[in-house]
């Protein structure tokens, strides 16, 4: 079975790894990647996006997309994690192509609209594309497959704050409209995330069977691995963006629960995402006003961790 699949991303060391996945699995079929600023500028996330895609060996559209949240300013990206160039600033070679025309947004609709009910919107950095792509387009709620969404935390607690994780607290006006529009929508958020770790020996095979993208993935996730290893006490990295495809493919190591979800937009909660069980209730019926929507709740994070190595060794 093959999925065809629009890739939302803003590489990002493990974007990158996620990516490796999407140009290679046989079951995925990469019909564009639209970039996003987040982990990095928009301009470096296309230019990544752009360099990734040729290192395998392919020729995939990428469309850039947002370079700063709809409605609050932009935090600068976090260079401490990623790197300034967004791959742990290895030196990396020349792009040779251009990014489509198009905006990212502008992809997504005639994506969408080309191929109706058979294309998965996988996002897996900040949503502000796809937030775009509804106000281009609101029939795409209908036409869309599924969205496959890397953010949030329904039980964990936050990474960027104490109740947020970083893509919903980036622009958490486009999470808002993204996550309540009411398309079939799957979040994969830190509950899950952090329960996958990718070692060194992961590493090693992956590196060993991914010839010159191979140099990037490893070189990138050595200054990535010094992050967690400070923030979270593990020997490796949480391959956060990676676990959304190993849901869309592998959807029998997660557990899932459904309810209505909202995120919170201001104040001290702000990127919160706040989830109410279906059939739950509380003292008042505004927790559970908005669509229903899948939320990832548990993992066996060995069997993914596996499953990415495997997959790209």
């Amino acid at each position: 079975m093959s999925h065809p699949i629009i890739f939302d991303t803003d590489p990002g060391v493990d974007d990158a790894q996620a990516i490796a996945i999407a140009l290679r699995h046989p079951e995925i079929d990469l019909l564009g990647l639209t970039t996003t600023y987040g982990n990095v500028d928009v301009e470096t996330a296309t230019h990544n996006a752009l360099l990734l895609s040729e290192l395998a060996g392919r020729e995939i559209p990428v469309a850039q997309g947002a370079a700063a949240p709809l409605v609050k300013a932009r935090h600068p990206p976090p260079a401490h994690i990623h790197g300034t160039n967004g791959l742990g600033d290895i030196e990396l070679p020349p792009v040779q192509g251009k990014a489509d025309p198009r905006s990212a947004a502008q992809f997504i609709v005639d994506t969408l609209n080309a191929r109706p009910g058979e294309v998965t919107l996988v996002a897996v950095g900040p949503v502000g594309n796809l937030a775009a792509a509804l106000q281009l387009d609101p029939t795409i709620i209908g036409k869309v497959k599924r969205v496959v969404i890397m953010g949030g935390s329904i039980r964990e607690g936050g990474n960027v704050t104490p109740v947020a994780e970083a893509n919903m607290f980036n622009d958490p006006d486009a999470a808002a409209r993204v996550l309540t529009a009411g398309w079939p929508l799957t979040l994969v958020g830190l509950d899950v995330t952090h329960r996958c770790v990718l070692t060194g020996e992961h590493m090693a095979r992956i590196e060993a069977g991914q010839g010159a993208l191979g140099k990037v993935l490893a070189g990138s996730y050595g200054f990535y691995r010094d992050f967690y290893r400070e923030f979270l006490g593990i020997d490796g990295c949480c391959p956060h963006d990676s676990c959304a495809l190993a849901w869309l493919l592998r959807p029998e190591l997660f557990t899932t629960s459904r309810g209505h979800l909202t995120v919170a937009t201001a104040g001290d909660a702000e990127g919160q995402t706040i989830f109410a069980p279906e059939g739950r209730g509380f003292i008042e019926t505004r927790w559970s006003r908005t669509p229903l929507v899948e939320v990832c709740l548990g993992v066996d994070g060995e069997a993914v961790s596996d499953w990415i190595a495997d997959t790209l060794a």
